[in-house]
């Protein structure tokens, strides 16, 4: 059973620019995946040797995108990795938060692989 947590990060960029990095497989490909492939709703995340495979489920343009994990025949799996973009109206702040699911004494160590992919994203958008 996997535990979900939530993980916050504050990104100096535009929430347009953002989503084409969270939503698109090219953009994907620049942090987040050594490749992904997409055929209509499914995408194939390619790590090394490794592929996992994820539907969008949920899609809010310059908001949010959710993709549910697939077992090895296709089907949904309870987990999911959703990215959300919020801007605060006052300060016009960027805030990314990351809703994952990872295995309770792993958690830590999960957050620590998500701190990296977005420090990767920051310097690929130049707000490193």
């Amino acid at each position: 059973m996997k535990e979900k947590y939530e993980i916050e990060f504050s990104i100096n960029s535009s929430p347009q620019l953002l989503y084409q990095y969270v939503s698109d497989p090219s953009g994907l490909s620049e942090w987040f995946a050594d490749n992904v492939n997409s055929r209509g709703e499914v995408y194939s995340f390619i790590w090394g040797d490794s592929v996992e495979k994820a539907r969008v489920v949920t899609r809010k343009t310059d908001e949010r995108v959710r993709y549910r994990w697939l077992d090895e025949d296709g089907d949904d799996t309870d987990y999911y990795f959703e990215i959300k973009i919020t801007r605060d109206e006052l300060t016009k702040d960027v805030t990314l938060t990351v809703i994952d699911f990872a295995e309770s004494n792993e958690v830590e160590e999960s957050k620590q692989l998500w701190e990296n992919q977005i420090s990767d994203l920051k310097q690929v958008l130049g707000s490193a």
